[in-house]
């Protein structure tokens, strides 16, 4: 019987590969989620990792450790996403202002259009005759 956490580990490998390659991940997201699935199959092939992790790191429970991780990758996560949605909106508004420039500069070339042709008429094709 093949343990929960070797099923589950490879789980998320694959669908992590699965959104890579239909494009509906990104690579700098996805080398993230690739370890994280990794490091999840080393912790379910070789359970003593764990253990041998939490003496060195001074934890008194292995599950206390996993949880501090989680929290961790959790608040590393949150963070980055909060960095990436302000440099989104700085992109937005810089896009909103040009925009809204280039919409003030055709309304004010299309008023030269109109008050050019309703003040000399239309341009006429024909040669002036001197």
């Amino acid at each position: 019987m093949i343990p929960a956490g070797i099923v589950l580990a490879v789980a998320m490998l694959g669908v992590v590969i699965w959104m890579l390659l239909t494009r509906k991940l990104r690579e700098k997201y996805a080398f993230f989620w690739i370890l994280i699935g990794t490091a999840m199959l080393v912790l379910a092939c070789i359970p003593q990792a764990l253990y041998a992790v939490t003496e060195w790191v001074g934890v008194e429970l292995p599950v206390n450790l996993l949880f501090s991780i989680a929290i961790m990758l959790l608040m590393a996560v949150t963070l980055h996403l909060s960095w990436e949605q302000s440099q989104a909106e700085d992109e937005i508004r810089r896009a909103a202002e040009d925009i809204a420039i280039l919409r003030a500069d055709v309304e004010r070339l299309q008023n030269q259009i109109h008050t050019n042709d309703a003040g000399h008429g239309a341009p006429s094709n024909e040669p002036n005759d001197v």
